[in-house]
């Protein structure tokens, strides 16, 4: 895995970037980021069939951008592996060896796959899954490497000329226990020009033990865009709830694999696209403009 504490690589619009750690700041130029789905074979511990080749050229397609990605979010879903067994750190070695092949700053969401597998299990010290294997291999080899230690937190991004700032607030809906709640209230509270709240399952994903809770609390506060995974497809949940999960699993919906791409306007406003990781055309009828 390639993860820079700093670099100088060009930001959009041909604008010198600085990437850090928890942070990433832009000198006069547009926020813009990359969203990658679900990856994980079709079958529990089908390590042989995990989609490489699929992930590997997701990956490529963001490295190659222009302007560049300076850094992207994942919705969770990395492995499908016995709780308790051995392929875990095999297939998440398999996603890390793909994520290399993009050089920018990755931040990724905990799925129900990195607790049992299971939409209502619910992982940690005291909780009812408990500290599975799958659990602890995505701590320590996808969070450790950009300095977190809970399967949830914040990200700050902000321009450097003070022009717009921005929070990236990865919720845990199957690690969900008091202190997430009151981490989340407190942080959902802090105002920045654009809020985005990543969390694996959907809205109607309710039986994981922290959708409900956590939906609660960020429709009490600003948001500019909900990114979810969960469902295998890519699609509209709401105005500002976008569901992308095509990163490699098995896809429903007719859709094609993919990624999708966020980018601040003039005005403003965002837009959300989707990219196809074949053809690298954009899905014109899934395309949104968005404000703050």
């Amino acid at each position: 895995m390639r993860h820079r504490t700093r670099t100088g690589r060009r930001g959009p619009k041909g604008e010198a970037g600085e990437i850090l750690l928890g942070r990433v700041s832009f000198i006069g130029s547009a926020l813009r980021f990359a969203i990658v789905g679900d990856t994980r074979p079709a079958n529990e511990d089908d390590t042989a069939g995990y989609p490489t080749a699929i992930i590997t050229k997701i990956f490529s397609d963001i490295q190659a951008a222009s302007p560049s990605i300076p850094f992207e979010v994942s919705t969770g879903d990395y492995q499908y592996a016995n709780p308790s067994g051995t392929q875990s750190s095999a297939q998440l070695a398999l996603y890390e060896a793909a994520r290399a092949m993009y050089s920018g700053v990755t931040y990724p969401a905990m799925g129900n796959h990195e607790c049992t597998g299971y939409t209502n299990s619910n992982c940690g010290s005291g909780s009812s899954s408990g500290i599975t294997t799958n659990y602890s291999n995505f701590l320590s080899t996808m969070l450790g490497p950009i300095g977190q230690t809970k399967p949830y937190y914040s990200i700050n991004i902000n321009a450097t000329d003070g022009s717009w700032t921005s929070k990236f607030v990865f919720v845990a809906a199957n690690a969900w226990d008091s202190a997430q709640s009151s981490w989340l209230s407190s942080t959902l509270g802090v105002r920045t020009t654009y809020t985005f709240v990543l969390r694996h399952e959907s809205d109607s994903a309710n039986t994981a033990p922290g959708v409900t809770p956590s939906q609660s609390i960020i429709a009490a506060n600003p948001l500019t865009l909900e990114i979810v995974g969960h469902s295998h497809t890519y699609d509209w949940e709401s105005t500002r709830e976008v569901l992308i999960g095509n990163g490699g699993a098995p896809v429903t919906g007719g859709v094609n694999y993919g990624y999708g791409l966020v980018q601040q306007l003039s005005n403003g406003d965002i837009t959300v696209d989707m990219l196809d990781y074949e053809s690298g055309a954009m899905d014109s009828s899934f395309h949104k403009e968005l404000s703050p």
